[in-house]
């Protein structure tokens, strides 16, 4: 599966970003946009969390399993190496930690949690994010 998107300037910081057919808004918040949409982060934020919940929905159709619905709460912070508990000894510079919280409703018992939340790590964007994707730059001059 490949994925594609355009992202044309509208002003300074406001960009319109499309793809088949879809089209939201990205900036930057008023210290340095016009706060008319989502900054990257969040944009990466939503891509993760909306998969996130997609793929929790999708297993458990599939099984016939009583979810009513996901909730999903995702932040993103840069931490000091240094402050990380989880980091490698000898770290240096910043950590990229998001975290991602989960919520379901339904009648569901501790093994389709337990199900659940292992299925939440297989969702194709956190298997993206989790791989370090390697990504090649072009840069031209528009006509």
């Amino acid at each position: 599966m490949s994925a594609a998107v355009t992202v044309q300037s509208i002003n300074r910081m406001t960009h319109l970003v499309a793809g088949d057919g879809h089209a939201i808004v990205a900036d930057e918040p008023p210290d340095a946009g016009d706060d008319l949409g989502m900054d990257p982060y969040q944009l990466l934020l939503s891509a993760l969390g909306a998969c996130t919940a997609m793929t929790l929905r999708m297993y458990a159709e599939r099984k016939g399993w009583p979810l009513e619905s996901v909730n999903v709460r995702l932040t993103h912070e840069r931490v000091h190496a240094r402050d990380c508990e989880d980091c490698e000894e000898g770290s240096e510079g910043y950590v990229e930690v998001i975290r991602r919280e989960v919520s379901v409703k339904g009648a569901l018992d501790a093994e389709q949690l337990d199900r659940l939340r292992y299925i939440a790590t297989r969702c194709p964007v956190h298997r993206t994010l989790a791989a370090a994707p390697q990504v090649i730059d072009a840069l031209s001059l528009a006509e």
